[in-house]
């Protein structure tokens, strides 16, 4: 397994890392051990980087990553933990707390679930818009003074939030949605981040198994339903692009999917693509794609077929979308 370091102060870590949240039953349900054997035999490959928020399953994932990582040499692997989403018993979402004490609270009981001394990368899921960013960022620094936490990171923000935080603290990654067909951080936020030196770890880059193919319609509580990208008139679209990627993959001699993982990885040494697997079928599925070497050529070709923009619909819901401010 290839390293990536993550910009100029964040750690080194391997070049796919494994995002768990769909280990605790966001896109249905999910096997506890099926799950916990994908954690050990990404590990076993050398994947040593590890996503996770802590309100994924309202605790459910840190608890189950704490028991697939028990054991294991705590310098071996590094975990990336979101937080500050407030969630209700009926799993609806209520907005961000990006508070100071707020901040302090949430890293205990993520330390606590996960059983470990650290966090190796923390980060806010999304902007308080009620609290400076740089407050935010201000508790984060004293609790990596404190030895509670390694790296700050920052998660779905625009290029000024960025730099705001940025001369808080220095910030090792961002991480955001990008894909063959969610490009907006081409615009402003990657050439930001590249001019001071921070690195991007980047989800969705199967579009939620709309790239991979992996995604069946009308399961019932599956989010992806109200995701304008997958309603009717939208989905016939973007699959129709997924159709037209599939030569260029037969001609590599790689799956749709690897192709896709494959372009994200190509586009700097300084982005870390992560594969939300949650079977190890997925998982080995993933993990050739570190092998496909794409020429110019190819990067070139894969541009005709899906230019950016291409796609039709937001990636997510409008109250979801409005709260981002980093577009597709």
């Amino acid at each position: 397994m290839n390293t990536r370091t993550l910009g100029n102060t964040g750690p080194a870590v391997s070049a796919l890392g494994l995002g768990a949240m769909a280990m605790s039953g966001t896109y249905g349900p999910s096997d506890r051990d099926e799950s916990i054997k994908t954690v050990h035999a990404a590990l076993d490959a050398g994947v040593t980087l590890i996503d996770t928020g802590d309100f994924y399953g309202m605790g459910h994932n840190e608890l189950l990553l704490a028991e697939a990582l028990r054991g294991r040499d705590r310098d071996s692997y590094q975990l990336s933990v979101k937080f500050g989403m407030l969630r209700g018993p009926g799993h609806e979402f209520g907005g961000a707390d990006g508070r100071p004490e707020a901040v302090k609270n949430f890293l205990a009981y993520s330390l606590n679930r996960l059983g470990v001394d650290h966090i190796d990368i923390y980060r806010p899921a999304r902007l308080d818009p009620n609290v400076p960013i740089e407050d935010t960022v201000g508790a984060i620094k004293e609790m990596i003074d404190a030895g509670y936490v390694r790296h700050v990171g920052l998660s779905e923000v625009n290029a000024a939030t960025i730099r705001r935080a940025h001369a808080v603290h220095p910030i090792a990654d961002l991480q955001i949605e990008y894909s063959l067909i969610s490009r907006a951080v081409e615009a402003d936020i990657l050439p930001t981040l590249r001019e001071l030196g921070i690195g991007l770890t980047a989800y969705g880059v199967l579009s939620r198994g709309l790239i991979s193919g992996n995604w069946t319609p009308g399961q019932a509580g599956d989010p992806r339903n109200h995701s304008p990208r997958f309603a009717t008139g939208n989905v016939e679209h973007n699959l129709s692009l997924v159709e037209a990627l599939r030569t260029l993959a037969q001609a590599k001699g790689c799956t749709v999917a690897q192709l896709a993982i494959a372009w994200v990885a190509a586009q700097g040494d300084d982005i870390v693509p992560l594969v939300g697997a949650r079977s190890r079928t997925r998982l080995t599925e993933a993990l050739p794609a570190l092998d496909v070497q794409l020429t110019a050529d190819d990067l070139t070709d894969i541009e005709k077929t899906i230019p950016a923009g291409s796609a039709q619909g937001d990636r997510y819901p409008a109250a979801f979308m409005s709260s981002l401010g980093t577009g597709n």
